[in-house]
């Protein structure tokens, strides 16, 4: 099987855990850990880590972040030998504050300078995308890497599935998504895309309204995840739309649980997975990831066995 191209940045990410009731006025006692972040890193670990061939193409830089990130991929099984690598400012940032259940109370990022990765594509991204099996974009870097990268795929008749960072050039330019094979976001950025408030819907009231919004929007596939109620999807091909509930576990951290479904779902749409069984990888993987402390789903060689 050839290797998936992943084109994103990676991140550090800070994390801040609330050890009793989080107040956001107040001082909170807890604990902070340093680990290894951001979603196209993390769903090239995710792959590894279940024994898809990925190749990460982004940013790496010299400092000690950068090379613990290169050796950490590189030891995951994952090919770094397509990343673009800066003297610095080529690992992004994230701050996270996890309450005493574990969910996201607050967050800060700090986006790398994509330049070089921008120019490393427009040199070398005909052959990237030819290479690969399927294609993993980051599609907020920016629009040229968007445009760019998306027409290749087009060229070469490669899948492509769009991963959602910041919204910072999807909700500009919602025709590179429809271009896209599958877009994967939660309820609150799928608000944000198609223009109303989501928050409050039931899974049954999400299914009817993603439906008709993703064909009135020319979507071709798309999945809105639902935190602990589950996920619902609709797929253009076959007209169908689903639920799919989640996988029962303990919470301890949710942060990296929507990378983790995307690289589940994506990983079983590559293996030929139709999208309603797929939904049910992103599920379980993401159950595997919520219930440590790190962003990654656990090592499971075996999981599509």
């Amino acid at each position: 099987m050839a290797n998936t191209a992943v084109i994103g940045v990676a991140f550090t990410d800070v994390k801040g855990f609330a050890k009793s009731k989080y107040d956001p006025q107040g001082r909170n006692l807890g604990e902070i850990k340093i680990v290894h972040g951001g979603v196209c890193r993390n769903v090239v670990e995710n792959f590894a880590n279940v024994g898809m061939p990925v190749s990460f193409v982004g940013l790496l830089d010299e400092t000690p972040f950068g090379k613990d990130v290169e050796q950490h991929l590189i030891e995951a099984g994952a090919d770094v030998s397509r990343a673009v690598k800066v003297p610095a400012g080529g690992i992004g940032m994230w701050l996270v504050i996890l309450d005493e259940n574990g969910n996201q109370a607050g967050s800060i990022s700090r986006m790398p300078d994509v330049s070089a990765l921008e120019s490393y594509l427009f040199e070398n991204g005909e052959r990237i995308i030819r290479d690969a099996e399927a294609v993993v974009l980051e599609v907020d870097l920016s629009e040229r890497i968007a445009e760019k990268v998306i027409s290749l795929c087009r060229q070469y008749h490669k899948k492509i599935y769009s991963i959602v960072a910041n919204l910072s050039v999807i909700l500009r330019r919602k025709d590179l998504i429809r271009l896209t094979d599958c877009f994967i976001c939660n309820e609150i950025e799928a608000g944000k895309y198609f223009g109303c408030c989501v928050a409050d819907y039931s899974p049954e009231e999400m299914e009817t309204f993603l439906a008709a919004a993703a064909k009135e929007d020319g979507l071709q596939s798309v999945v809105v995840t639902m935190g602990g109620r589950g996920s619902v999807f609709y797929d253009s091909k076959t007209g169908q739309t689903g639920f799919c509930p989640p996988c029962p576990t303990t919470v301890v951290d949710t942060s990296g649980a929507g990378d983790a479904f995307f690289s589940g779902t994506v990983m079983a749409l590559i293996r030929g997975c139709a999208l309603c069984d797929a939904v049910n990888y992103g599920a379980r993987l993401a159950s595997a990831t919520i219930n440590r402390e790190e962003t990654n789903c656990p090592v499971n060689k075996h999981f599509f066995d």
